[in-house]
């Protein structure tokens, strides 16, 4: 049997595809091959097992700027199906979502099965074939037809859709076809850090600005000229192994292939007060040592941050426990200066999460017309989700980016069968 589209990779990208394609031509026959033994896994245990389908960003040019790599690609799609188009697509079909505090758009069940019971049964319904535990060892194409083989099986199938994520195995076959591959390399990670600031202050988090600095101390480039100067603003989290948090998370995405190049050893710099004055923050100090005069400086943050941290930054700057606010002297109030707004901190690795592990890399991004993610050099095969070179920060955005190509891809996918 000859199929008319055949999808490989039962993830969020391939199944959205499969439906909106079978939604629209009740006529085609539609497979889907999952290498694993079970479909739709990383929805399955995302957000903690309770998927963070979107980001409530409704506008596209700002949508775009989530992510590190795709931004420029991204912005023509997201006129075509972007966040609201989503929710529309969940609830007609009886997955209520909700929007929360941070922007993050969940199930109202708070549930990954809600999503994953919603495509599965659409699947069904709309008669998408469905094998499992079938990993590609070879795609080629001969008139117009692709040979898709396992290694048990040859399928074949008018036209092509890659789904399966950063799968390295597929990678290095998509490039025996002759399409260009940025290696893959992690993004999203924590950074890990040995410091004495920050030893036993695990589960503590504030706001925070951090820069990532090269060996001579200046910002390190990462191709975008407000992180490159200012770094990312957001919470950071204290862990047993270092930092974590959106703040750290977030310049780990932006700096994916430069901290890779460096193997993880690099420095940054915290700003742990970002909301206020840089330039006139020695002469707060001034002002606040006669404010405070009689007050013991290690008992509380006047700034407002946790009080076991701040302490751990005023024995940093060498400021001695028992010394009052009138006691300090002019070197002391430089290094509690230093220590607040440009703290130094040495990283020597990463920490990834399993579950939400994120790449930067994949099929370059060149190869790809994006007004019907169709790949430029081989008719009929197409590409949608993290198998190709793009990817976002946490909050939704790398499924907004599943459901975007999938969409377009079904879109053209029905006009071309």
């Amino acid at each position: 049997m000859i199929y008319d589209t055949i999808i490989i990779g039962g993830g969020a990208a391939g199944f959205f595809t499969a439906i909106n394609l079978a939604k629209q031509r009740s006529d085609l026959s539609i497979m889907i091959l999952e290498r694993g033994g079970q479909v739709l896994e990383k929805v399955r245990i995302s957000g903690g097992g309770r998927c963070n389908v979107t980001h409530a960003e409704f506008d596209p040019r700002s949508l775009t700027s989530y992510y590190p790599r795709g931004n420029r690609e991204l912005l023509g799609p997201f006129h075509t199906f972007m966040t609201g188009d989503t929710m529309a697509w969940f609830e007609e079909r009886g997955v209520s979502l909700k929007i929360e505090e941070d922007g993050r758009i969940f199930p109202q069940s708070d549930s990954s099965e809600s999503i994953i019971d919603c495509f599965i049964k659409e699947a069904e319904n709309l008669n998408v074939e469905v094998v499992t535990k079938t990993p590609i060892t070879a795609i080629t194409q001969t008139n117009d037809r692709f040979s898709i083989s396992s290694k048990s099986q040859t399928y074949e199938a008018k036209t092509l859709v890659i789904a399966t994520g950063s799968n390295p195995k597929m990678l290095k076959i998509l490039e025996d076809t002759g399409l260009d591959i940025v290696p893959a390399v992690p993004s999203l990670f924590t950074f890990n850090i040995k410091d004495e600031r920050i030893k036993d202050l695990a589960g503590l988090a504030t706001e925070a600005r951090v820069r990532l600095l090269d060996e001579q101390q200046n910002a390190l480039k990462v191709n975008h000229p407000t992180i490159d100067q200012e770094g990312t603003q957001g919470p950071v989290l204290i862990t047993h192994w270092g930092m974590s948090g959106p703040g750290i998370l977030k310049l780990s995405a932006w700096g994916a292939h430069q901290l890779n190049a460096c193997d993880y050893t690099f420095t940054i710099e915290v700003d742990w007060l970002p909301e206020m004055e840089r330039s006139t923050f020695s002469e707060q100090l001034k002002e606040d040592k006669i404010k405070y005069a009689k007050q013991n400086v290690a008992k509380w943050s006047p700034y407002g941050l946790p009080k076991r941290f701040w302490q751990s930054l005023v024995k940093a700057s060498g400021i001695p426990q028992y010394l009052t606010w009138a006691d300090l002297n002019k070197k002391m109030i430089l290094q509690l200066a230093q220590q607040l707004r440009s703290g130094i901190f040495r990283v020597s690795g990463k920490s990834t999460f399993k579950e939400e592990f994120v790449t930067a890399g994949g099929v370059n991004l060149k190869e790809i017309d994006f007004k019907t993610y169709q790949s430029k050099k081989v008719a009929g095969l197409y590409l949608a989700g993290e198998v190709l070179d793009v990817d976002a920060i946490t909050g939704g955005f790398n499924f907004q980016n599943a459901w975007t190509g999938g969409y377009i891809v079904a879109q053209d996918l029905a006009k071309r069968l």
